[in-house]
């Protein structure tokens, strides 16, 4: 037996003693709320256990040489976690744990004071965290070393008392303090700020848009174009400012869709927004009762009715699993409407725990062409361009069963290579 499966049998052991102490009806109420105390030590040392492991792999090289270009996709597909977990607990080992530097020499942490009160279990993950992310602040880069590390040892040592947003709020009160002067004046203007978040929302019901443009021209010119299409249609117009101008800017995306040609905007995303009706085999004769959009989700008739007025409409005929029946075609490029059919059964990119969006997603051949693969649904997925590169470097293996596309993890993430689907598949 090796040591890792040895200490791990000592400590299941260990905690099975402990939950049979904490649900024993005798255990007094003192010793109930010490269970609690005792569970939260716990936790942290398995946390700081976590992190020191993947600062090893990562001084290693352990998930590069397995396919990963950055640890947090390794551990959340090892892990099973989310990716804003995975981050917390990389960022938690590139600053409180020992690193490697480029001519293989150990250096200390960045944080050697939040470190050891993290290994002691005075500090819990977050608290390491909100530390790091204190010191990351343009403010922290402002003081002097000395300074910095000065506060650094000083927010360490109240990890124990305070919670991670009071240490937080006592940071930053800390830091304005030492950088009283705050930044010097800077006779240069600033660059002009442009940017556009297109955000989808996660139950497929729309989304949100927010952008700045610092860039008067820009600016000028969509809110010019925004202005003349959000006029009131007359006296019994109803819609608030808000209503007509979104309504505006979807006119004016319809109208560029609707006249672009292919040299003008790109294949994936420069067509008119069609829309994919999915029909149950059984309905077919009746009408259509849902559509599904690209970033959009699904709509309701009223909204179908509207859309289907003035765009093209592709069906794709549904079996009762719920899977597009198959057009395939024998060719390596992937023809337009096999690619609508993909994605209608694939949603996005087919990889579990993936979100990205269809736009954001190729099409992946998983017979591969040049080995004899057919272009034809069932061997074909969509992949973004992060798991398409994982399918062909880290040992992660992908099938079609049942219709649907499911992904068989490599030993070292599961042992049993349980298959694996998306949420969109099960949710189907």
């Amino acid at each position: 037996m090796s040591a890792v499966a040895a200490a791990y049998e000592h400590l299941q052991e260990a905690f099975d003693a402990f939950r049979q102490a904490a649900e024993n009806p005798l255990t007094s109420d003192a010793e109930l709320l010490s269970v609690l105390t005792i569970g939260e030590g716990m936790s942290r040392q398995h946390d700081h256990l976590t992190v020191s492991t993947t600062a090893a792999l990562q001084r290693r090289g352990t998930f590069a040489e397995r396919g990963y270009r950055k640890p947090e996709g390794a551990l959340t597909d090892l892990l099973g976690c989310d990716s804003y977990e995975a981050r917390r607990r990389v960022v938690a080992a590139e600053q409180a744990c020992e690193q490697i530097g480029l001519d293989g020499t150990v250096l200390p942490a960045r944080l050697p004071a939040t470190g050891k009160a993290f290994a002691a279990g005075h500090a819990g993950l977050r608290h390491v965290e909100v530390i790091a992310a204190l010191l990351g602040t343009p403010e922290a880069r402002r003081i002097t070393d000395w300074q910095r590390a000065g506060l650094e040892e000083q927010l360490a040592g109240m990890a124990g008392e305070y919670s991670p947003g009071q240490l937080r709020k006592i940071g930053t009160q800390l830091l304005e303090a030492l950088d009283g002067d705050g930044p010097e004046p800077d006779d240069n203007p600033p660059e002009p700020v442009n940017r556009l978040q297109v955000r989808k929302r996660r139950d497929g019901s729309g989304g949100t848009i927010s952008g700045q443009f610092d860039d008067a021209a820009m600016f000028d010119a969509i809110a010019t174009v925004i202005d003349a299409k959000a006029k009131p249609l007359g006296r019994d117009d109803q819609r608030s400012t808000g209503q007509r101008q979104a309504e505006a800017l979807a006119d004016a995306c319809g109208f560029v869709l609707a006249h672009a040609d292919h040299a003008t905007l790109p294949d994936t995303g420069g067509r008119r927004p069609h829309l994919n009706v999915l029909i149950r085999l059984e309905d077919l004769e009746t009408r259509a009762r849902s559509a599904m959009l690209d970033f959009g989700g699904r709509m309701s008739p009223t909204s179908l009715r509207m859309l289907a007025c003035d765009a093209a409409v592709v069906p794709i005929v549904m079996n009762g699993a719920g899977q597009p029946l198959d057009v395939g075609r024998s060719t390596r490029v992937i023809p337009d409407g096999l690619r609508r059919a993909v994605t209608a059964r694939d949603r996005g990119c087919a990889h579990p725990g993936c979100d990205r969006t269809p736009s954001w997603c190729e099409i992946h051949h998983i017979w591969e062409w040049e080995h004899g693969g057919p272009t034809e649904l069932n061997n074909l997925v969509s992949l973004c361009k992060v798991h398409h590169r994982l399918i062909h470097d880290s040992g992660w293996v992908v099938r079609i069963r049942d219709g649907l596309p499911e992904f068989i993890p490599p030993k070292w993430i599961d042992p049993e290579q349980l298959p694996r689907r998306s949420a969109s598949s099960v949710s189907s």
